[in-house]
């Protein structure tokens, strides 16, 4: 059965920086990591969840990653097959990325337990 595991949020203040990481196992027997398209979504309160960032399948010039223009320059995602984890690498946070950020795989239409993140000003 398909598990995603993120761990890595906590409150720092404003400028600062966090690194997520999203541990993926059952996803299919015979796949590895880098076969799946992976997304970071976030939810704060009383919002929607919101799509920020995804890595495609594939490796090398055949993976892409994409990102919302509110975090673009700002977060990294990125994949370490070996490790079957995703990682969402945030710098520069302000109080308004305070959310719960859930990793999520589409093709599977499956998501993690979420992480807190918490910005203070």
């Amino acid at each position: 059965q398909a598990q995603l595991e993120e761990s890595g949020g906590g409150l720092v203040e404003a400028g600062g920086s966090l690194t997520l990481s999203c541990a993926a196992s059952g996803l299919k027997l015979g796949f590895g990591l880098n076969d799946w398209t992976i997304a970071w979504f976030r939810q704060a309160p009383g919002n929607e969840r919101e799509g920020l960032s995804c890595i495609t399948s594939g490796d090398g010039d055949d993976e892409n990653t994409y990102y919302i223009d509110s975090v673009r320059g700002r977060f990294t995602i990125s994949r370490d097959n070996a490790k079957n984890t995703v990682y969402l690498q945030m710098n520069n946070l302000k109080p308004e990325d305070t959310a719960v950020y859930y990793c999520y795989v589409p093709y599977i239409n499956h998501w993690g337990q979420g992480t807190q993140v918490t910005v203070s000003s």
